[in-house]
């Protein structure tokens, strides 16, 4: 046994004293950097999600922090955001408690004149709250207080704390429309304008809340995956406090140059690793992706919306101290952004990457979902494509969905629809068509606004999409 121990000691002492031969001390800290810049990557998606879509702001339009930009209009393929929403009106607030203290965000009672869906997160988008017709307010209307990190001062009557942990934090709101009518339309953006953010100095007198209308401007936050990640997450990093869950990252960065209080230069030594691991976690997030979520429905290519074990964490506040899915949190904000609070109770969402016999969507083919009738929801559902690479609405179409507050939307005589995506129309189905570019792949999203038990219980069952033929030329294609 003492002869066996040996050899093996031996055998190991040989396999490292062979491995650190096989390169330099220069070569090796160089495998390490490139290493380390794809776990920061992983790492970082969410903050650097959030910094793309704030920069956007502040260099794309004349919206500022503390105040709120919002799209006049249902979005179009100039929303260049991560799997919006073009069935909603949507207004966006990026706050920051560092120089101004709290911050007040009120939202309005629900009623005859419109309703909100909004969602609050920090810099980091985990989810604070959600507030609006079917958040914690439940339409009555709420004032919530965003607190800088550390705060302890007093908290006026009459508001909800929240605290962010970081100094900047971000809202979504959802102002509903009953229909695309231009009429309802104008009535959902009076509506939104009911909200109101301020200084909590300013209380006694507050003052008007700025709103920007950006329906016309490119607004463009899909990732970049180059060495301008490095810099979005070294801003980051210089604005926002460490949170004790990640000072692990505090060595890991530093060895790829980004360090609080330091600027951010790499030499081109340093930029070439960067560069080599940003296009390897680009091509490890997407390969895992594309291997599929988990079903939501069983036997279907429909999955929840991320990995249970994100959602689950998330809403827990990442405090589980045995669990803190990382990985799976990279991958998401890959292709969303924002957090919720409670998934299910205002809105879910089903993903859908591949067809019925299991390949990615083609652009250039043409497919159909049969929706069922009945759908389980309270206000509307919708479906949405993509682009299959950015996840941004698809470039130069005339529009990405069909909904249930679409008027135009015809039904079956059993209360179905039958839903169509390819680069152009099948006969007569015009009203139910979503265009796709035949050059691009794409994907789609399900929404359900205000679900209704029945989903979750799975009584009502979405099934997959088919493709199917069609004639050009003569030919079947």
């Amino acid at each position: 046994m003492k002869q066996l121990f040996s050899g093996l000691v031996a055998t190991l002492l040989m396999a490292t004293g062979t491995y650190a031969q096989t390169g330099s001390l220069d070569e090796l800290s160089a495998r390490q950097v490139q290493r380390r810049a794809v776990e920061a990557v992983i790492w970082g998606m969410p903050i650097v999600n959030y910094d793309l879509m704030l920069q956007e702001m502040l260099t794309k339009t004349p919206g500022r922090v503390n105040q709120v930009i919002y799209w006049g209009k249902p979005l179009d393929w100039k929303n260049q955001t991560l799997t919006p929403n073009p069935d909603t009106l949507y207004l966006m607030a990026f706050l920051n408690t560092k120089d101004v203290g709290p911050i007040a965000i009120e939202i309005p009672p629900a009623g005859p004149g419109g309703s909100l869906n909004a969602n609050i997160v920090n810099a980091w988008q985990q989810p604070l709250e959600d507030a609006g017709l079917l958040g914690v307010d439940k339409g009555a209307g709420v004032k919530l207080l965003m607190l800088p990190p550390g705060y302890g001062g007093q908290v006026l009557t009459g508001f909800e704390p929240l605290q962010p942990n970081t100094f900047g934090s971000y809202v979504l709101f959802r102002s509903n429309m009953k229909s695309h009518g231009d009429a309802d339309v104008a009535n959902s953006i009076t509506y939104g304008k009911q909200i109101k953010i301020y200084p909590i100095s300013q209380a006694s007198n507050p003052p008007a809340t700025v709103f920007t209308d950006v329906k016309d401007i490119l607004f463009d936050s899909t990732i970049r995956y180059d060495d301008s990640f490095f810099c979005n997450l070294d801003r980051a990093v210089q604005s926002e406090p460490w949170l004790t869950r990640d000072r692990a990252m505090i060595d890991q960065l530093r060895s790829i140059g980004i360090e609080k209080g330091k600027a951010f230069a790499p030499d081109a030594k340093m930029k070439q690793a960067l560069a080599d691991g940003i296009r390897e976690a680009q091509a490890l997030t997407a390969a895992r992706y594309d291997a599929g979520l988990p079903p939501f429905f069983e036997g279907t290519h429909w999955t929840y919306p991320a990995h249970p074990d994100l959602l689950k964490a998330a809403a827990d506040n990442f405090d589980d101290p045995t669990a803190y899915p990382v990985d799976w949190r990279g991958i998401t904000y890959t292709y969303a952004y924002v957090g919720i609070k409670r998934l299910g109770a205002g809105q879910f969402y089903l993903i859908n990457i591949k067809d019925k016999d299991g390949q990615s969507y083609d652009g250039a083919a043409t497919y159909r979902l049969q929706v069922p009738p009945n759908v389980p929801v309270e206000q509307y559902w919708s479906l949405t494509a993509y682009d299959r690479d950015t996840h941004a609405l698809i470039k130069n179409v005339d529009r990405a969905s069909r909904a249930s507050n679409n008027a135009d939307v015809k039904k079956n005589a059993d209360g179905s629809v039958d839903l169509y995506l390819g680069p152009k129309p099948p006969a007569g189905q015009e009203a139910n068509w979503i265009p796709t570019d035949p050059a691009r792949k794409f994907e789609m999203m399900f929404r359900l606004y205000g679900p209704k038990k029945e989903l979750f219980d799975k009584a009502w069952k979405l099934p997959d999409v088919e493709r199917v033929a069609t004639t050009v030329g003569g030919a079947t294609k």
